[in-house]
């Protein structure tokens, strides 16, 4: 089973989109911070089971859209989902292979949504 990987710095949010995701999928790793996520992914373990990245809050240090482009050129094959904030819109991240959807996201929409984009992660690496 992939790792989905949980960028989120409100830990409230954090940790109800963690519980949500773990109904179904039992490999969710959770992190505050951008750094923190370039941090793993250059782990060779963790990045090999790597599947979906998950973007949430904006983060210090670094705006959404450069964290997705900056980790899309780490990792060009991982899909990543954004879940935006007031302000924010597709075309912030038109550059990027995102799937970019906007807050509020209700429990279910974001398993399928993580369902959809895991099911073409593994096409495209199959």
């Amino acid at each position: 089973m992939a790792t989905i990987l949980l960028v989120d710095n409100d830990p409230l949010q954090g940790y109800l989109y963690k519980a949500f995701l773990e109904v179904r999928f039992p490999d969710v790793q959770r992190v505050a911070y951008a750094a923190e996520a370039f941090c793993l992914v250059e782990e060779p373990q963790f990045a090999a089971k790597l599947g979906l990245v998950i973007s949430g809050q904006p983060m210090p240090g670094i705006g959404g859209p450069a964290f997705v482009a900056e980790l899309h050129r780490r990792m060009p094959w991982v899909p990543i989902l954004v879940l935006g904030e007031a302000g924010e819109a597709a075309a912030d991240y038109a550059a990027s292979d995102v799937c970019f959807r906007p807050r509020p996201v209700s429990s279910k929409e974001l398993l399928q949504l993580t369902e959809q984009m895991l099911a073409q992660s593994k096409r495209k690496t199959a």
